[in-house]
C-alpha cells in the first residue's frame, strides 16, 4: 500500500533537477533546481529563492518540515563498471529505486559525517539530486588532509580511481561535474591545504581540460597537478582492463604551471606589434590611501601584490598603527580585511578596532556600556562581513598560516590582510636556525601574494641597535630587521616607527620612516603621529610634513 506521504516524498524528489542551464553566467548545465523550488548555480553561486512551495497535486496542503529527503538503496557490486560492493561501501555509493525507476544512489556528506545530499543516476545518464552537493563525493573519509589527493568529474570515476589503487589512497568527485569545479574548489579551500599534493583528473575532452586549467591556479601554489589520461575518463580506463594506466597518470601528474607568459624571441615580426603596445601599456596599479597624509606622499598608497612590512622595537606602537589602517580600510572603502593578531585574542582585536571609531580604548576599560553608539560603531567596523579575524593565540606552524591566508584570499575574496607578527610565526616551528626558518617563510609569504594578488601588511621586530635603543628613539635601518636579510629583501615596501618611550613629552610621538620603496624609491621620513591615551587615536602632525627629509632609495642600508 503506497501511503500519501510516500506519494509526497517521491514527487518531490523528482522535483529536483540538475544541469540545467544558467541565465546568469551562460553555463548551459550548471544550474540546480532543489526539491523546494529554489535553485543555484554551482559555477557563478548564483542563488535564487523559491517563488513559492512546490506542491505536487494531491498531495497534503501543509509542506513538511524536513527540505531535504533521502532514500536508502542497498551496497552491491556494479559488474557493468566492473566496481566491487566494498569499494561502493565505503564511499556510500548505492542502488535503489526511486519514482519506479531502478537509479544509482551517491550519498554526499560534510566533514563532520553529516548527510548533506543525495545525487540519483539514471539510465541515459540522467540526474537529479536532493540537497546541495558542495562538497566533493567521498570527502568525508578523509577529514584531516593526507600526501596525495585526486579530484574526478564524477562519481564512477571516483570509485574506479579508487578502487585501482586498493581503496587506499584519497579520491572524492565534483557533485555536478566540470562545470561546479571552481566554485566546490573555493568553499573547500581550507580542506583543500590540509593535502601536500591535489591531482586533477577530469575528463579528457575539451570541457574537462578547460576547466582543470581554470581551477588548478586556485589550489596551493605548487601542489595543484594535472594528470593526463589515455582514454576519456578512469571509468573507460577500468573497463578496458587498463586500471593500471590510472595509476600510472596519477604518479605522472605535472605541476600546474601559467601557460601565458610570452617570450619575445619567439614572437613572429606580425605580433611585434601586440608586443609593442604591452610595453608602452604598461600595467596601471590601484592603490588605496593609508590614512596619514605624510605616508601617502612618499608611498602613493597600498597596492595588492605588495608585501608592507612595518619594523620597530618593542611597545613602540606597531600593533596599533596596523589597527587604524585596518579601521581606516573598513570605514573608507569596501575591500575585505583579514586580521591575523598572533599576539593577541580576536576579542581584544575586536574591542580595539570598535574603540578607534568610538574614539575610546575599550580594551582597557574594565566595564563598559554596550549603547546605541556601540553597535553602530561594531557594526561599520567588526559586524561589517568585510572583517575577518583569525581566531588562533600563539605560534603556529607556517604552512598552516599560508593555508589560511589562501583561503582568506581567494575563497573569502580579501584584499588586505595583516598578519602582526613574524616572530610568533617563526617561534612556532620548534628549534632551529632563525635566519633560515625567516627566510623560508618570507619566501613563502612572497610566493603567496604573488599567487593571490593580496596586499599584505606585515609587522617584524627589530633587533636592538648599538648604543641607543629604539625605546630611547633610535633610528630605525634596514640593517637592524631581527633575523633576516631575506625580511627587507622580499618586502616591497619596509617602515620603521620610532618613539622616545622615556621622554615625557615625545613619549607618545611616532615617527614613521621608509626605510625601503620599491614602487617609486622615495625614502625619508613619511610624517609624525600624537598617540592620544584616552581614545586610542594616532593623529598626524601636518605642521612638521614640510621640514622632513625626503631621499631617493640609494642609501647605505639600501642593498636592493
Amino acid at each position: 500500500m503506497v501511503r500519501k506521504r510516500d506519494t509526497y516524498i517521491v514527487a518531490t524528489i523528482e522535483a529536483a533537477l540538475t544541469h540545467q542551464p544558467c541565465e546568469e553566467c551562460g553555463s548551459s548545465d550548471g544550474r540546480t533546481i532543489n526539491i523546494d523550488g529554489s535553485s543555484k548555480c554551482y559555477v557563478c553561486d548564483k542563488w535564487t529563492p523559491a517563488s513559492s512551495p512546490y506542491r505536487p497535486e494531491g498531495s497534503f496542503t501543509s509542506k513538511p518540515k524536513q527540505t531535504n529527503v533521502f532514500i536508502t538503496g542497498e551496497y552491491q557490486a556494479l559488474p557493468q563498471r566492473k566496481l566491487h560492493e566494498e569499494t561502493c561501501k565505503k564511499f556510500g555509493y548505492q542502488v535503489g529505486e526511486l519514482g519506479g525507476q531502478l537509479c544509482h544512489i551517491a550519498n554526499y556528506y560534510n566533514l563532520d559525517g553529516k548527510q548533506i545530499a543525495q545525487k540519483y543516476r539514471f539510465e541515459g545518464k540522467k540526474f537529479r539530486c536532493s540537497g546541495n552537493p558542495d562538497h566533493f563525493f567521498g570527502q568525508q573519509l578523509w577529514p584531516n588532509g593526507g600526501n596525495k589527493l585526486i579530484i574526478t568529474e564524477g562519481e564512477i570515476d571516483c570509485l574506479s580511481v579508487s578502487q585501482v589503487n586498493g581503496n587506499k589512497w584519497p579520491v572524492v568527485s565534483l557533485g555536478l561535474g566540470a562545470n561546479s569545479a571552481a566554485s566546490v574548489i573555493k568553499k573547500q579551500m581550507d580542506w583543500l591545504s590540509r593535502f601536500k599534493e591535489v591531482i586533477l583528473m577530469f575528463d579528457e575532452d575539451e570541457a574537462g581540460r578547460k576547466a582543470a586549467k581554470e581551477v588548478a591556479h586556485l589550489l596551493p601554489a605548487g601542489r595543484g597537478k594535472i594528470a593526463r589520461l589515455p582514454m576519456k575518463d578512469p571509468s573507460e580506463l577500468l573497463l578496458a582492463g587498463r586500471g593500471e594506466e590510472i595509476t600510472q597518470a596519477m604518479w605522472e601528474a605535472k605541476v600546474w604551471r601559467p601557460d601565458d607568459n610570452v617570450a619575445g624571441s619567439e614572437l613572429l615580426p606580425q605580433e611585434c606589434s601586440e608586443l609593442l603596445e604591452r610595453l608602452t601599456n604598461p600595467k596601471t596599479y590601484e592603490s588605496t590611501p593609508y590614512p596619514f597624509f605624510g605616508l601617502n606622499q612618499l608611498t602613493r598608497g597600498l597596492r595588492k601584490g605588495e608585501i608592507v612590512t612595518f619594523c620597530a622595537g618593542s611597545g613602540i606602537g606597531k600593533s596599533q598603527v596596523c589597527k587604524v589602517i585596518a579601521h581606516h580600510l573598513l570605514t573608507t572603502t569596501e575591500k575585505k580585511v583579514g586580521y591575523i593578531a598572533l599576539e593577541e585574542s580576536i576579542e581584544r582585536t575586536g574591542l580595539s578596532l570598535v574603540g578607534i571609531e568610538m574614539q575610546q580604548q575599550l580594551h582597557l576599560q574594565e566595564q563598559f556600556k554596550v549603547t546605541d553608539e556601540f553597535y553602530d560603531a561594531f557594526k561599520s567596523t567588526v559586524g561589517s562581513d568585510r572583517l575577518f579575524l583569525y581566531d588562533h593565540f600563539g605560534s603556529l606552524d607556517s604552512d598552516n598560516l599560508l593555508s589560511h591566508i589562501r583561503f582568506l584570499a581567494l575563497a573569502l575574496d580579501t584584499e588586505v590582510v595583516v598578519l602582526d607578527h613574524l616572530s610568533i610565526v617563526v617561534s612556532g616551528m620548534g628549534d632551529g636556525d632563525e635566519r633560515r626558518m625567516i627566510d623560508n617563510t618570507m619566501t613563502k609569504l612572497r610566493s603567496l601574494v604573488e599567487e593571490t594578488n593580496i596586499a599584505l601588511i606585515l609587522v617584524s621586530h627589530l633587533k636592538r641597535p648599538e648604543g641607543r635603543g629604539h625605546e630611547e628613539g633610535a633610528t630605525t635601518s634596514l640593517a637592524q630587521l631581527r633575523g633576516s636579510a631575506g625580511i627587507a629583501q622580499l618586502s616591497d615596501m619596509v617602515i620603521g616607527l620610532e618613539r622616545n618611550q622615556q621622554d615625557a613629552e615625545e613619549r607618545n610621538k611616532t615617527q614613521l620612516r621608509v626605510l625601503k620603496n620599491r614602487f617609486s624609491g622615495q625614502t625619508g621620513i613619511a610624517c609624525s603621529l600624537d598617540f592620544d591615551i584616552e581614545t586610542g587615536l594616532l593623529t598626524e602632525d601636518i605642521a612638521n610634513e614640510f621640514n622632513n627629509e625626503t631621499t631617493t632609495e640609494n642609501n647605505e642600508d639600501s642593498i636592493f
